[in-house]
């Protein structure tokens, strides 16, 4: 990786890349059930996260390294990135453009199996609020993690 990382908004020609990134980690994940067809992702991500979500995109040389998907009520719905591009900071900048983007708080789901992510996101201020049993469509145990910016001021 080179040291030309940049963060953009995602353009919906950039829908089927950020699938595939989706895709992948998906088929190289163990423990995460294939709950979707891979053109069933690609369709989810082409009618609902580019249509109602903000999308941003970490290129590395024009190539689409990760993306993070936000939605209006500042919850990051999801956050990977390519496995050829992991640990060098990318999901870092994604998480600081969104948390500049919603200076108060930011929410976000991630599976109890998903150790990393959770390791992660606690190395950027996220604290874990609330554990469900897997009342999700994976089935699996998850954790609700919560980001506070700025102390709002009553």
């Amino acid at each position: 990786m080179t040291n030309s990382i940049g963060i953009r908004r995602a353009e919906q020609t950039d829908m089927a890349a950020c699938a595939g990134i989706l895709n992948r980690w998906i088929d190289a994940t163990a423990w995460m059930p294939r709950v979707h067809e891979h053109a069933d992702v690609e369709r989810y991500y082409a009618e609902t996260v580019f249509a109602e979500r903000i999308v941003l995109l970490a290129e590395d040389d024009g190539e689409i390294a990760g993306f993070l998907s936000l939605s209006d009520d500042h919850h990051v719905a999801a956050l990977y990135i390519d496995e050829r591009h992991r640990g060098a900071g990318i999901g870092a900048r994604l998480i600081d453009t969104a948390k500049a983007m919603s200076s108060d708080e930011l929410s976000l789901w991630t599976f109890e199996h998903n150790r990393d992510a959770q390791r992660f996101y606690e190395h950027q201020g996220f604290e874990a609020v609330r554990r469900t049993d897997g009342d999700n469509e994976e089935q699996l145990p998850d954790i609700l993690y919560r980001w506070r910016g700025r102390k709002v001021r009553a």
